[in-house]
């Protein structure tokens, strides 16, 4: 068997891995390799956030001129919608990943990795095998795949690689779930022509943002045709002739769910009630390690986990925020060196692109009590700024801050509403940098844009929490 060597060995070349072999040896003269059994870039280039971004987009812009006076209402129209997804995902070929990796210095292995030792990984592929040895540090970064319960197994759903690389559209589509892959899919599949239910066993959308949020996606979900039948939980599931066809492609005859809402029957059912870390057959156990040693973070000092591999939150700016992290610690290691970090944690913001649309980072009001904050809350209409009711005549949602009560700094912000995730890095920068409100109120928003909102939400806390709060 052919031997090589590295200094650093990146098993999973997603967003995450790539960062963290890019971070750890740039400028440093030293060399990493990265494996990767499918395409370069991962869930997130090919099926998952640009992909499903590619499909909302133009359907946003549609929906904005259908309540937008002086202009000629957009429709969507699904073949050009399907092709500029094709186009965004590069047709499903990573030549252009594979020739960036190259470009900064990453040398790239083909095929399934596994651990076979300390430093020391093997690679399967069609060509045979390759041991490749790291000098430094072994990197896991194998992503996530979805979670797919025994009652679903039989019946073939579809993911949410399906979702985003759907070629057939099913008449009636059934969504299991009630997350953020279940709200944007549902809205994608709906403009594309699918009579979509969704099932959701919970009683709101969206359970991990504020409950308004959820409100107003459930509310925009329904005014687009789709039914959404909450507390309602999947006892069986049932098809004839099950197949699988390929990704994006009907699974096979009808499909009949049997609920606790009664039966549905549908032509495709779509699942998405989570992912789970990667990690079942990299060969953990042959360094004496588990699953559980890498979601929780106990590994040696040569192994690190970056991404959803890690079982955190499964975005990838999380992942790629972990990878820039650890790779600065493999450099800084290899330099003797000690590498500086925050001592804050670092807030993770997520956008959900629904209609409307929500976007929100740091503690929920509900969070932030559970933990100990005693806590001021202030929420007004989104709409109430000039900057964002211009956006479109009819605005839906509400937008909020949580301060603590005695810090006064901010906890969590969640807003609703037409550009939603351009107001978030603001939310995001303020809790990071551990900015008081009194503060805030003086980065002056400019008139009359979305952010004005900031100013609205500052103003209606106490008058106390406009100066500096007493020192104990």
């Amino acid at each position: 068997m052919e031997t090589v060597e590295y200094d650093v060995v990146v098993i999973g070349a997603g967003p995450a891995g790539e960062n963290a072999a890019q971070y750890a040896v740039e400028g440093t003269g030293m060399t990493a390799v990265l494996i990767e059994r499918e395409l370069l870039g991962g869930e997130c280039s090919y099926w998952a956030c640009i992909p499903s971004k590619a499909l909302l987009r133009p359907i946003a812009v549609a929906d904005v001129t259908a309540d937008l006076p002086g202009v000629s209402t957009a429709h969507v129209a699904p073949k050009a919608l399907l092709e500029r997804r094709d186009t965004w995902v590069s047709h499903y070929d990573d030549s252009g990943q594979v020739d960036w990796a190259k470009g900064v210095g990453l040398a790239v292995l083909r095929g399934d990795a596994r651990i076979t030792g300390e430093r020391t990984v093997r690679v399967s592929s069609a060509d045979g095998d390759v041991l490749v040895r790291a000098r430094r540090a072994v990197v896991i970064a194998t992503g996530s795949a979805a979670h797919v319960p025994e009652v679903y197994a039989d019946a073939l759903p579809w993911d949410s690689r399906d979702a985003t690389g759907v070629v057939d559209v099913p008449e009636r589509l059934v969504v299991v779930g009630g997350g953020v892959v279940a709200c944007e899919a549902a809205t994608w599949m709906a403009a594309l022509g699918s009579s979509v239910t969704l099932v959701v066993r919970g009683h709101q959308l969206l359970a991990r943002t504020e409950p308004f949020a959820g409100e107003a996606v459930l509310a925009g979900l329904r005014e687009r045709g789709v039914t959404v039948l909450l507390g309602t939980s999947v006892e069986a599931v049932r098809r004839s002739d099950a197949q699988a066809t390929g990704t994006g492609r009907v699974h096979g005859g009808p499909v009949t769910l049997t609920t606790t809402h009664g039966e549905l029957e549908a032509d495709e059912l779509l699942l998405a009630i989570g992912r789970s870390p990667r990690l079942d057959d990299i060969g953990l156990s042959s360094v004496d390690l588990t699953a559980d040693h890498v979601t929780g973070g106990r590994l040696p000092e040569w192994l690190y986990a970056v991404g959803d591999a890690t079982g955190g939150p499964p975005l990838t700016h999380w992942g790629k925020h972990q990878a820039r992290v650890v790779g600065v610690r493999i450099a800084s290691r290899a330099a003797g060196e000690v590498a500086w970090e925050p001592d804050r944690e670092a807030p993770v913001p997520q956008v959900v692109f629904a209609e409307p649309e929500v976007a929100s980072v740091g503690l929920t009001e509900a969070q932030a009590r559970d933990a100990g904050h005693e806590v001021v809350v202030t929420r007004v209409p989104t709409a109430s700024a000039a900057g964002t009711s211009l956006l479109r005549d009819h605005v839906a949602g509400d937008s909020q801050l949580v301060v603590d009560a005695h810090t006064r700094l901010l906890l969590g912000a969640t807003f609703v509403g037409p550009g939603a995730g351009e107001m978030l890095h603001a939310a995001t920068v303020a809790i990071t940098g551990g900015v008081p409100v009194h503060v805030l109120r003086h980065a002056v928003p400019s008139y009359p844009t979305a952010s004005e909102l900031w100013l609205r939400l500052l103003e209606e806390l106490p008058p106390q929490f406009r100066t500096p709060p007493p020192v104990s």
